[in-house]
């Protein structure tokens, strides 16, 4: 691998595990950076999938112990751990079964960075709003999710569908429109994500299994593990700031981004 590709590879790492469990879009990122650098990685979405494996992993690491305690719970039947488990199932299902029907059909048509743009502005816009707007929280610890809500949030995470809403984002701001705490939404998100990112790649990996072959191995290999240790360094900083500020920095963060991505697309720098 020569060193333009060796940098390449670790920078869009890094952006994957950066951004996944942010409210920026770690999709609409991934599609920029790989824009911008004009980075060729393996064929198909190989190397894509195999980095969202990394961040995955990286969040699992760090609730392991919730996770441990909930599956441990859980064979026990003990009430707490069986509601928790069951919030997560029903927040999962909306996206598995419209992913399912959608996912070619939004792959095909909304991915560029025009939409990418649109959607970070209009993300972001929606989160100043409902940041201001939302009502006292009524729900301050994940034991305290209900199924109802949990069902809400999944149908929010759809959206996430769109390259540029963001996965994270959609689920946060839908947690917080249904009274749920800054914090305890951001930590709903993170395990949200494990079930829905691990679905994903396992159904993109299933794809494009003959895709995968040995002479790209250390692409993948640098990709994953810089997703792996940049998620790791950046969910705690990322929950100081959300116990701190809220969430109106990667608000205005994303109108910024947006709008200077339009700027690009206008003068021909992006197509």
């Amino acid at each position: 691998m020569d060193l333009t590709l060796l940098w390449k590879t670790v920078l869009i790492g890094v952006v994957e595990g950066l951004t996944e469990f942010l409210p920026v879009s770690s999709t609409g990122h991934i599609i920029l950076a790989e824009e911008v650098l004009g980075f060729q990685g393996p064929p198909g979405k190989v190397f894509e999938i195999v980095i969202q494996l990394g961040a995955i992993l990286a969040v699992c690491f760090l609730y392991r112990q919730k996770i441990l305690a909930t599956a441990q719970g859980v064979l026990r039947r003990e009430p707490v751990s069986l509601r928790f488990a069951a919030a997560i199932i029903v927040a999962f299902l909306p996206a598995a079964v419209i992913g399912v029907i959608a996912h070619k059909y939004i792959k095909s048509v909304l991915f560029n960075p025009t939409v990418v743009a649109v959607a970070l502005i209009v993300g972001g816009i929606a989160i100043l709003i409902i940041e201001r707007y939302a009502q006292r929280p009524r729900i301050k610890s994940l034991d305290e999710v209900d199924l109802k809500t949990a069902f809400y949030v999944g149908l929010c995470q759809c959206l996430a569908m769109i390259p540029g809403v963001s996965r994270a984002g959609s689920t946060i701001m839908g947690a917080r429109v249904f009274r749920v705490d800054r914090a305890t939404a951001a930590e709903f998100s993170f395990f949200l994500a494990m079930p829905t990112m691990a679905a994903a790649f396992a159904h993109s990996l299933m794809e494009l299994r003959h895709q995968i072959s040995t002479d790209r191995t250390m692409e993948l290999v640098i990709g994953f593990v810089m997703a792996f240790v940049a998620s790791l360094v950046v969910v705690k900083p990322f929950m100081a700031v959300v116990r701190r500020r809220g969430f109106a920095p990667f608000a205005w963060y994303r109108i910024l981004a947006g709008v200077a991505l339009l700027v690009a697309v206008a003068g021909g720098w992006l197509r």
